[in-house]
């Protein structure tokens, strides 16, 4: 139900930057995707991903950050770089947008935050905290290896 949720929201979004007449005779089946490219100078070398929120939220999440990575955005959306598989075993809130490979549904995103020092990456939980915050849903996470304690 929440990935049903989720993909109605993103697509409700999408069509109002794509109306339909400019997708008029396409023959897409998939969403245009768009790779956030990172500085030359800051290695990802755990893989990356982004987590994308709307607009509205992003200056709220940006100040109540510790740290932060890379931080893309275009007029809606505002997205986070963070390591890949930081989608494991969570359960990031609606209206997040967890995109895998940093490839978003963007159009024209700009590097608008730099991290101070050489890593690009935004620590993945106290991001999903923040989320969870703003949302006002409980953090949800499934117990992974060695995680759930049997008697």
């Amino acid at each position: 139900m929440l990935k049903s949720l989720a993909t109605l929201l993103f697509f409700r979004s999408f069509s109002r930057r794509f109306p339909r007449s400019a997708r008029r005779g396409t023959v897409r089946t998939e969403t245009p995707l768009t790779r956030l490219d990172l500085p030359p100078t800051l290695s990802a070398h755990l893989g990356c991903d982004a987590v994308g929120f709307p607009a509205r939220h992003g200056f709220r999440l940006l100040g109540g950050l510790p740290r932060y990575g890379c931080v893309f955005a275009d007029t809606d959306w505002w997205w986070w770089i963070v390591p890949a598989g930081s989608d494991l075993e969570l359960t990031w809130p609606l209206p997040s947008h967890y995109a895998r490979g940093a490839y978003v549904p963007a159009v024209n995103p700009r590097l608008i935050r730099r991290p101070d020092d050489t890593s690009p990456y935004t620590p993945p939980i106290p991001l999903y905290l923040m989320a969870c915050q703003l949302t006002g849903t409980a953090p949800r996470w499934t117990a992974g290896v060695g995680g759930a304690r049997t008697a």
